[in-house]
């Protein structure tokens, strides 16, 4: 009896790491709207956004590497709105003002 249980215990404990998926495409999406916001400038034009995007991504990478997949899930998915806001601001602000770049 003891075995069966002890069998039935290990099943489970495996089968509840193997349910959990890790968010490689959430992750891709938010680092490539980060470097997107990145590289329209809105650090500059859109700081408190671009700030907020970034505060999420950093959480995300953090949470993923601790193997806390939910949260970096979660984490990566407001990074990339928060970063593809920023960009829209950014890429607006500078039009408005006639910059260049």
């Amino acid at each position: 009896m003891t075995i069966k249980l002890t069998l039935l215990l290990c099943f489970i404990l495996s089968a509840c790491g193997l349910s959990t998926t890790r968010p490689k495409i959430e992750m891709s999406y938010a680092q490539a709207a980060f470097m997107a916001a990145k590289e329209s400038g809105a650090d500059i034009h859109a700081s408190g956004l671009f700030r907020k995007a970034e505060d999420f991504y950093l959480k995300a990478k953090s949470s993923y590497r601790r193997k806390y997949f939910n949260k970096a899930k979660e984490y990566a998915i407001l990074s990339k709105k928060y970063s593809e806001q920023a960009e829209y601001a950014s890429v607006r602000k500078k039009a408005l003002e006639g910059s260049p770049e």
